[in-house]
């Protein structure tokens, strides 16, 4: 088996449940969703046994361009959080009633297609295609099926759509010059093209504004908020789970090893950048009273980090940066399918409005907890392990990184205190609160038991990404 059966069972998923119709699309949904995450789990079987899943067809002669997809460790760790978070995401919007649903579940299936594409493209062409194919479903997702008014969600989806896109913009530019120099959009071929100094500056900061945007990095961030706000909790737990990733593993795929040399002479900057989102981001969500706005902010410290971890240049900094890629995602969903399960009892996303729920809703509470917790990187839990070598792998570059870095825990610990503390405990709501159900429990159970797992035996994902990080790193040296 080769990646072209996963990226198949997707598009054609998407298709059917299209197809399908209103009533079916949500239970198509899911079983696509289902099934690529078991072929993703063959593939990485495959991959551990020392079988190739990649695939390389010339697609045109001239341009010279190639239909290249590589499944090595580092790719299908990132597949492996978009195939397992779609059937999740899918299955907890089953409490929600959503108009036009075929389209709706359609768009989903398409939008994870399309970022699956873009973690496996090895083909600088290809992948620029499926980065801008991944913005489309999540354009209409946010547009057609927000919150608020139409006029109100209109204005911010454009602000994201324009900024994500403009951005790309400047990356599709960097490709066709590194065509000119390489006859090549293939990623090995990239690798070892002869780059000056200044052409790897120009390179660097035409992905840099792609990235920066998409992730986002400080002072890039702007339209994140409001997007994660306005868009349905599908939508953001797409964009806040998954898509932000794209920008982060582009960083450690394209933008790193085609100019490191740019890369250690921005390192600094760059870092310092990511560093104020980390405290800017934790200083921000004190003073949210709306709790998606409030995950939106939280987030932006959390990615902040991630990115510094990226952009060390270390081994560890960047194993770190994988594991918290991984962590967030799970922990972010997670955060956001809360949100949206108090919306669902009191039909307020006030924080000042909740109050109390702990004590009609203990299996809630509790699982809030464990994310809680996996979100300020408490031992035991996968985020830990993340940070911890994250950290460390900063430290080697600049001890003070790492103390500033470190910071966010203690921000992460105070804010996420204070937000539980609000939400679930003080005076009790006089509307009653029904705890989970069988859906929301599951979806939950297994988004905290995979952050605990990992947490105490992280060992599978390190031996997935690790030789794929050290195949990176040495293109750096």
């Amino acid at each position: 088996m080769n990646v072209t059966i996963l990226l198949i069972t997707l598009l054609v998923g998407a298709l059917a449940t299209y197809l399908s119709g209103n009533k079916m699309a949500p239970k198509v949904a899911l079983l696509v969703g289902v099934i690529a995450f078991a072929e993703t789990l063959l593939l990485i079987n495959q991959h551990l046994q020392g079988v190739d899943a990649g695939y390389v067809v010339q697609w045109m002669n001239k341009p010279n361009i190639f239909f290249a997809l590589k499944a090595d460790g580092l790719a299908l760790a990132l597949v492996l959080l978009t195939t397992l978070l779609t059937p999740l995401i899918v299955l907890s919007s089953f409490g929600s009633s959503i108009e036009k649903a075929k389209s709706f579940y359609g768009l989903v299936v398409f939008m994870s297609f399309a970022m699956t594409g873009t973690f496996l493209a090895s083909d600088g062409f290809l992948y620029y295609i499926f980065w801008e194919l991944a913005l489309i479903p999540i354009y209409f997702i946010a547009l057609l099926w927000g919150n608020d008014t139409f006029e109100e969600r209109k204005k911010a989806i454009l602000k994201f759509f324009i900024y994500t896109f403009a951005g790309s913009i400047f990356m599709l530019v960097a490709f066709i010059y590194l065509y000119q120099k390489a006859g090549s959009f293939l990623l090995q071929d990239l690798y070892q093209v002869s780059l000056t100094s200044t052409e790897q500056y120009w390179i660097f900061l035409a992905f840099f504004l792609a990235y920066a945007i998409k992730i986002p990095i400080f002072p890039f961030h702007t339209w994140q908020a409001s997007t994660y706000e306005k868009a349905p909790t599908v939508g953001t737990m797409l964009l806040s789970g998954i898509m932000l990733k794209m920008g982060l593993y582009s960083i450690i795929r394209w933008q790193i090893p085609i100019a490191p040399q740019a890369a250690k002479d921005l390192m600094s900057t760059i870092i310092v950048l990511s560093l104020i989102g980390v405290v800017y981001g934790a200083i921000v969500a004190l003073r949210q009273s709306n709790i998606k706005r409030f995950f939106a902010y939280s987030s932006l410290s959390h990615v902040g980090l991630i990115a510094a971890g990226t952009y060390s240049l270390t081994l560890d900094g960047m194993r770190g940066a994988v594991y918290q890629m991984l962590a967030h995602g799970f922990v972010i969903v997670g955060l956001f399918f809360i949100a949206e399960i108090i919306y669902r009892r009191y039909q307020t996303r006030n924080i000042g409005e909740m109050g109390g729920i702990r004590q009609q809703a203990i299996v809630l509470s509790s699982l809030f907890m464990i994310l809680m917790f996996a979100s300020v990187g408490l031992p035991g839990t996968f985020s830990f392990i993340g940070e911890f070598s994250l950290l460390f792998g900063l430290s080697q570059i600049n001890i003070w990184y790492a103390v500033i870095g470190g910071s966010s825990i203690i921000f992460g610990a105070f804010y996420m205190l204070r937000m539980f503390q609000k939400v679930m405990l003080g005076e009790t709501n006089s509307k009653p609160f029904a705890d989970l159900n069988f859906t929301e429990g599951f979806v939950l159970v297994v988004l905290a038991g995979v952050v605990l797992f990992l947490g105490i035996y992280p060992k599978p994902i390190t031996d997935l990404i690790t030789p794929s990080l050290v195949e990176i790193v040495s293109h750096i040296k």
